[in-house]
């Protein structure tokens, strides 16, 4: 059994305690549950779905 991580998905940093962080659902497939930290949201850093491929942010 794959053990569930709490890691950005583009910097990989811990997300434990950091506040401003953000955990969505892809939203192309919606089957993978995107977890990104507040510095790659403010950067805008991209991400991709492991699931589907898709890449955000737009």
């Amino acid at each position: 059994m794959a053990m569930e991580t709490n890691l950005c998905q583009s910097c990989r940093k811990e997300l434990t305690n950091d506040k401003g962080s953000a955990k969505f659902k892809c939203p192309q497939c919606l089957k993978y549950e995107i977890k990104r930290c507040r510095h790659c949201r403010a950067l805008g850093a991209r991400y991709t779905c492991p699931s589907c491929g898709f890449s955000g942010p737009n």
